[in-house]
């Protein structure tokens, strides 16, 4: 096994990383930005180095502080946890290049898969079904219109180098396309880096569902099921959960194989996730992106088929065997994630502020992976994610009744938080049927 870890991150994945680490007898080595120094994932490493000020390209994007970093205290792997170097391929070969280990999948996956064009073009050529939409990107406006008009309206318009939810848009008319269309290359062009837009069929009443996959270190390509993530607003996940109370075990069977089939078309190595759309009326289901990293939902696939994902990602990249048996994955019980953000719990919008109270639930199937702690400070300077509380039960039945008591027991003051608008969802006739779409939350606003 690995023995010592840096881990490029921050926050609550940075300290989650941490707790497996320490759990392996693997020293955990942190870096942070000046604006993080009193975080509870810093003093938890066994060692933090300082990675530069606040500003994340200064600081968590900077590789050559990175590599500095982990070559003053001796690592010998780098965990990139989600979201900033996470699905960047030169860092991964750079990373590699410096002798160190990457605990993720290989740069060439990352490569193919982080152009949504390319991707698409990947799972069609190995049986995946995609949505109707185009197989370059659209050059110009002439272009855009055309595929359009071929596709049939309503259309998205999406950055073929975006992620996140960022970089969208949903044209239901040429007007409206040509509107979208500049909108998204000019937003893609400014964030990306690459303005290549491409156009895919929209479906007004849709379904998000995803599904974990681990490439293993024998080269086998194994799902740990699906995740349903269709609680969004402006196109990001708020709520996860796994099973998904839309899938049946046919259909359950169709998405893993799917899943199974793309990670297989790349070499997929390491944790990932094969995010679909599903069409609720006819059942069927089409790729949207894979994410080559471990996803911020990942402990509710934890908690169903009782596993420790980022042990098992320090295993497949030491060249170990999995823990579990591949041939015998069963999904026991329900768990959902919530996902508590220092935000409006109206609009949304970011609300940062120093931590004045913080009192977590417990509890029988609680468990909270929280970035803070009262007494500090949430700042503008990164994602508002402040916690994820995670929930299991038996059942979806009890695992709600256990979601809307941690919800009531979470006590946060200071910055803005959306716990309200998830005592307010856990009430929902429409969320509690289960039959719900990514629309959920701007019907209840």
């Amino acid at each position: 096994m690995i023995e010592s870890l840096l881990i490029a991150n921050r926050g609550e994945i940075a300290r989650r990383i941490i707790r497996t680490a320490k759990k392996l007898g693997i020293r955990a080595i942190a870096v942070h930005s000046e604006a993080d120094a009193g975080l509870p994932f810093v003093t938890e490493a066994d060692e933090a180095v300082c990675v530069g000020p606040a500003n994340p390209a200064q600081s968590y994007r900077n590789v050559e502080a990175i590599l500095a970093a982990a070559k003053s205290t001796g690592a010998q792997a780098v965990h990139p946890g989600y979201g900033f170097l996470s699905e960047n391929a030169e860092f991964a070969r750079t990373v590699e290049a410096s002798g160190l280990i990457w605990v993720g999948p290989g740069a060439d996956a990352i490569t193919a898969m982080g152009d949504k064009i390319n991707a698409r073009n990947l799972m069609a050529a190995a049986g995946v079904p995609v949505a109707p939409g185009t197989t370059d990107p659209a050059a110009d406006l002439a272009a855009a219109v055309a595929a359009a008009a071929e596709i049939g309206y309503p259309v998205m318009v999406k950055a073929a180098a975006g992620g996140g939810g960022m970089g969208m848009g949903v044209a239901t008319d040429e007007a409206a396309l040509r509107t979208e269309y500049d909108k998204v290359r000019s937003f893609a062009e400014r964030m990306f880096g690459d303005g290549s837009v491409l156009i895919e069929r929209y479906f007004p009443r849709v379904r998000h569902v995803e599904v974990q996959i681990l490439g293993l270190a024998d080269g086998r390509v194994v799902a740990l099921g699906e995740r349903e993530c269709s609680v969004q607003r402006r196109n990001q996940k708020l709520v996860e959960e796994s099973p998904s109370p839309a899938v049946s075990p046919e259909l359950r069977e169709r998405f893993l194989a799917a899943a199974v089939r793309a990670g297989e078309a790349v070499g997929y190595r390491n944790a990932g996730t094969v995010e679909c759309l599903l069409d609720p009326a006819t059942q069927e289901f089409f790729f949207l992106e894979m994410n080559t990293r471990l996803q911020v939902e990942h402990p509710v696939t934890e908690y169903v088929y009782g596993v420790d994902l980022v042990e098992e990602q320090l295993r497949v990249a030491a060249d170990l065997a999995p823990t579990f048996d591949p041939d015998a994955l069963t999904p026991r019980g329900h768990a959902i994630e919530l996902r508590i953000n220092a935000e409006d719990p109206k609009r949304f919008l970011p609300g940062p502020g120093a931590i004045t109270t913080w009192n977590e639930p417990a509890g029988e199937g609680v468990r909270v992976d929280s970035g803070y702690v009262a007494g500090n400070t949430v700042t503008p300077f990164y994602d508002s994610l402040m916690a994820k509380l995670i929930v299991s039960g038996k059942d979806r039945t009890e695992a709600v009744e256990r979601a809307r008591a941690a919800v009531a027991q979470f006590e946060i003051a200071g910055p803005k938080n959306n716990l309200p608008f998830f005592a307010e969802l856990l009430e929902n006739p429409e969320f509690l049927s289960g039959d719900y779409d990514t629309g959920i939350v701007s019907r209840m606003r």
